[in-house]
């Protein structure tokens, strides 16, 4: 049996295509996350950082740099750039939502406090910012600093957004690219800026990264509310108790009558939820037929996502990324 056949998952298969530079883009993560003077940064870092997780953004810098035929040592500082914005973004997250696990495991505001999280979280992200100037490229530095902004803008904006009946499609979409799409596709775009390829090529990368990001949100949503809790390990339904609007709540209050809208109203707008509101919103997404719109529209950004890697060099890689993102939407096809 050869290593394909063993490794069926694609991101499995980068992994293990890319494992020597995985490797030191994580010895560089732990070499720069260190502090010489404030032992509780090395504490809390290296709680979130050994949580495990796929590395998927880095690995998709490393991956997109690769593709394009880089040989320098700078896709591996990029790859640790983005991956401290990621672990940034996680630690300030936990205590904005006041989490208490993340990955089945106590999250850092949990163990330590909130302070150490968001200030470790501020570390992170200037070390963040020495590595993506090493490689002296300002352009790189434009799409993380960029990236950066847009998270931030994006976790304002679902502050903004919560709970509000009034909350349109593009407003998610807005959200979700802050919150997931950002980083995905600032990802995939330096990698392509760092090998110096075409304009074209690198809006190419920059397009995959959004589409396979914007899926790959929208599944997640989806499965909150269609999934098998053994299969995804969540609880269904999380996001409801939770009154967040995702996109499958949002098309099910577009299409309300007054009735339906009353009860959006009452279990997501005023936080009244009772036995048995979870099943009849459940009912009323499939009744408006909001689940099955929502799965349609994860299968566009995949193909959108597959469509952009059309103008990128023939290479193994553009294949894996391709069945990458068949592989996000893949259950739910």
């Amino acid at each position: 049996m050869g290593l394909d056949d063993a490794i069926t998952k694609p991101h499995e298969r980068l992994a293990a295509l890319l494992s020597d530079e995985m490797a030191a883009v994580d010895r560089l993560i732990r070499e720069r996350m260190r502090s010489e003077y404030a032992p509780r940064i090395d504490e809390v870092a290296a709680h979130i950082v050994g949580a495990g997780g796929k590395r998927l953004r880095p690995m998709l810098t490393i991956a997109a740099a690769r593709m394009c035929g880089y040989d320098g040592p700078y896709h591996v500082y990029l790859a640790a750039t983005v991956e401290f914005i990621h672990t940034a973004t996680l630690l300030h997250d936990d205590v904005v939502d006041e989490s208490g696990q993340r990955r089945g495991r106590p999250t850092a505001n949990l163990l330590w406090d909130n302070k150490s999280s968001v200030l470790v979280g501020d570390y992170l992200f200037a070390r963040s910012f020495q590595l993506m100037v090493a490689p002296g490229n300002l352009q790189v530095l434009d799409i993380l600093a960029n990236a950066a902004a847009v998270i931030a803008e994006g976790e304002v904006l679902q502050l903004t957004a919560a709970r509000d009946l009034g909350t349109t499609e593009d407003i998610y979409l807005k959200v979700i690219r802050g919150k997931t799409a950002a980083l995905f596709a600032a990802a995939t775009e330096v990698g392509g800026v760092i090998a110096g390829m075409p304009d074209d090529q690198v809006r190419a990368l920059y397009t995959y990264g959004d589409a396979l990001g914007v899926g790959f949100q929208i599944v997640d949503d989806l499965l909150d509310v269609a999934g098998d809790a053994k299969a995804t390990g969540k609880n269904i339904g999380d996001d409801f108790r939770e009154r967040k609007l995702t996109l499958p709540i949002i098309k099910a209050i577009a299409a309300a009558d007054d009735e339906e809208r009353a009860f959006w109203k009452r279990t997501i707008a005023k936080g009244d939820q009772r036995e048995g509101d979870l099943d009849h919103a459940l009912e009323l997404m499939h009744k408006r037929g909001a689940i099955e719109a929502t799965r349609i529209e994860a299968l566009a950004w995949s193909a959108r996502a597959k469509e952009a890697l059309a103008c990128l060099p023939d290479h193994e890689i553009r294949d894996m990324l391709s069945d990458l993102a068949d592989y996000v939407v893949a259950r739910i096809s």
